[in-house]
This record gives C-alpha cells, structure tokens and sequence, in this order.
C-alpha cells in the first residue's frame, strides 16, 4: 500500500469515525454515571471498535465471498451508505444507520452500552466497515492489511482519548465549534462517498468508463 494511498484510507476513516463529533454523543449517552464508569465505558467501546475494524481488514474478503458479494456491488452500497451519513453531519442530525430505536436512551440507563451501542453502529458502523474491507480487497497483502490494522488501531486509540477527554473538548469547542468540525468532516465524507459510488458503478456497469 502505497504512502498516498494510506493516507487517503486514514483520512477517509478518521472523517467517517469522527472521533471528535462523537464526543457529543458519547457525553449523552454516559450522562448520569459515575467518572469510573464513564472510563470503563471509553475504553471498552474503543477496544471493540479496534477488534470490528481490524477483524475487518483480514476477514472482510471471506466475508464476501461467503455471501458471494462483488466488490463493485459493495462499493456502489457503500458509496450510498457513506453519503446518507455525510449528509446527515452537514445537516446537523444523526443519521438513521448509526441511530437506535426510539426509547433507547431510556432503556441504556441501567444497561452496558459499551459495546452495543456505542461500539456499533455509533462508532464502527457499517459505513467505516464497509470502507476497510474495499479497501482492503484494493490493496491485498499481509503488508497492507497490517498497515490498515495500525490505522484502525490508532483510530481507536484517538477515539478512547476523545471520550477520555470529552468534558474538556465540549468546554473548549463548545457546541458551535464541534458542529463546524462535523460538517467540515460530512464534506470530506460526501467527496469520499461519490469516488467509492462511481468506482462501484464503473464496476457494475463497464460501459461508463468509455
């Protein structure tokens, strides 16, 4: 895997996993425990989201060959997928596809959320999966796939310092500041979206790259 394209994989995962946006979320989503509890929850969802990604960088090609999915199919789905929640960030709102069911807030007072919710889909939701498992069938080899893993896994380490450290970000960004950030990473995404949504077309349908 080359430099360049490195750095475009970690670019697209850093805007797609917005570690900073999520901090909001998470700041909800832990209102009422206790620090030690928060803390437990921060580490633990980001631990999950390392083992989703990863797991995803070197099972994703089984994966698809288990439900015998194309790549160009997946990459078309993808780009859908990934513009629906780029949108939703410039648009201010949560997207449908890292949302739960109504009464869901209530009913997570009393339970583990660590995992699920916040791990998937909040976090590492089908959009950041689907990221790395085309990326990772683009640029095959043990070398690659480890080179993504370290990506992934410093996403989620920069995820658990986020939420670590999410009542001094939302005092020092404040809501304003973290809404621009969003929709700063929602246009970075939406750019994103549209070369995995022409490059899965090209794929299904040959005669559009004539």
């Amino acid at each position: 895997m080359d430099k360049a394209a490195l750095i475009t994989f970690a670019t697209a995962m850093f805007a797609i996993l917005n570690p900073i946006g999520g901090v909001a979320i998470f700041a909800g989503m832990v209102s009422g425990r206790s620090a030690a509890q928060s803390r437990s929850i921060a580490i633990r969802s980001s631990i999950a989201v390392a083992l989703i990604l990863v797991g995803s960088v070197w099972a994703g090609e089984f994966i698809l060959g288990l439900f015998d999915i194309s790549i160009p199919s997946l990459q078309t789905a993808g780009g859908v997928m990934i513009a629906t929640i780029a949108l939703s960030m410039l648009n201010s709102s949560q997207s449908a596809i890292h949302d739960t069911k109504p009464g869901d807030e209530a009913e997570t007072a009393q339970q583990d959320i660590a995992v699920v919710p916040l791990a998937m889909p909040m976090v590492a939701g089908p959009g950041a999966i689907v990221t790395v498992i085309v990326n990772s069938h683009q640029y095959q080899g043990v070398q690659s796939n480890l080179e993504m893993s370290l990506v992934c896994a410093a996403m989620a380490v920069l995820i658990c310092v986020c939420f670590l450290a999410s009542g001094l970000i939302t005092r020092l960004m404040g809501t304003r500041g973290l809404e621009i950030l969003t929709k700063f990473m929602g246009m970075l995404l939406l750019a994103i979206a549209f070369s995995m949504l022409g490059s899965g077309l090209k794929g299904l349908f040959p005669g559009l790259a004539a």
